[in-house]
């Protein structure tokens, strides 16, 4: 795999990382609404930064904090940062959630996190990236004790899992008093069964929206809403 990502407006050097850029977060980064015009942004789990740095080209936030626990992660996020056309409103944070969340009094207008999660069911094919998934897995309880602190009344916040767990996760998150309005389950192919769930919460019920969206028709075939969805950041879309 290439040492550098290239989007259409930044890059994402990976060299130093086991987690390199992913569908999982492209597609987080590029499904989260940002209509509400969010003042402050928090990315949680940055990894290389490549979540923060979509919410920095999508949207006019002011402040957009990542926080990343694990240190050369945290190093290659920071440096993807300075690299990029918004350096002056993106800052990275070294630490767990747990004392972020001990030690900031800030609160977001919008979250987002691309959670390290695993389980043996879902191994990638490789081991650095699954033994860092393993080694720095953040679990759902503390995540989203974590968000209902962080989130400002109004605030909203989005994340994607593996389908599998969110029946569970929306049992957790509604006990915080979030309630998702927005799930839209991936599948690779229109065959596959749903591999993800992308979900967006608030504190505030809202009418809930549920879609599908199916990646490839075939092999290197996309779909018409996957390359809607991701064409502002891939150069070959």
């Amino acid at each position: 795999m290439s040492k550098t990502f290239q989007f259409k407006q930044f890059s994402i050097n990976q060299d130093r990382t086991a987690m390199k850029v992913g569908t999982d977060g492209v597609l987080l980064g590029a499904w989260t609404k940002v209509e509400q015009n969010p003042n402050t942004i928090l990315d949680i789990g940055t990894g290389t930064g490549l979540i923060a740095l979509q919410m920095a080209q999508r949207s006019f936030a002011e402040t957009i904090d990542a926080l990343e626990i694990e240190a050369v992660a945290f190093e290659q996020a920071v440096a993807n940062f300075e690299a990029s056309p918004w350096a002056d409103r993106l800052f990275c944070y070294h630490a767990s959630l747990q004392e972020f969340v001990n030690e900031m009094d800030d609160r977001y207008d919008l979250i987002v996190s691309n959670p390290p999660f695993y389980a043996e069911t879902m191994g990638s094919g490789s081991d650095a990236r699954d033994t860092a998934r393993q080694e720095l897995s953040l679990p759902f309880d503390t995540l989203l004790a974590g968000v209902a602190k962080l989130l400002t009344p109004k605030g909203e916040f989005t994340t994607v899992i593996p389908y599998k767990e969110e029946s569970e996760f929306l049992k957790k998150a509604n006990l915080l008093g979030l309630h998702v309005y927005r799930i839209t389950h991936v599948k690779g192919t229109p065959s596959a069964q749903i591999k993800r769930s992308l979900l967006q919460f608030s504190f505030e019920s809202q009418e809930m929206t549920n879609n599908m969206l199916i990646i490839e028709t075939d092999r290197h075939n996309y779909t018409k809403d996957y390359i809607a969805l991701t064409k502002d950041f891939y150069l070959k879309m």
